[in-house]
């Protein structure tokens, strides 16, 4: 009896150790995420560059975006947007994305640090 239960939580354990090896990615620090019902901008957090949030306002209010995008950084900056987006919308918003911004912060940051 006793033997089944420890066979039962090893395999629990197994189970949990191969889930988080497999979708347990490593995520980097989100900068930003907005969030869009409706072509509307329902909710957001972070530092969020004013032109580009412009822009995605406008783009998502003119194709009537439910969607969400996010920018996180782990090593260089990534943008993520929902999977639900057309790709020439997710490219539109992605010509808006100012990449070179946190580039030059990341140089900036390096130049002083030595």
């Amino acid at each position: 009896m006793t033997a089944d239960i420890f066979k039962l939580i090893f395999v629990a354990i197994g189970i949990f150790l191969v889930y988080k090896l497999i979708f347990g990615g490593k995520k980097g620090l989100t900068i930003f995420e907005m969030h869009f019902k409706d072509g509307r901008m329902t909710q957001h957090k972070g530092k969020i560059p004013e032109r580009f949030e412009r822009e995605c306002r406008h783009i998502a209010k003119v194709e009537k975006l439910t969607c969400t995008v996010r920018a996180e950084k782990s090593g260089d900056v990534r943008l993520h947007i929902s999977a639900n987006v057309s790709d020439n919308v997710k490219q539109r918003i992605r010509n808006q994305f100012p990449f070179e911004y946190y580039d030059k912060k990341s140089i900036d940051n390096s130049r002083q640090a030595g």
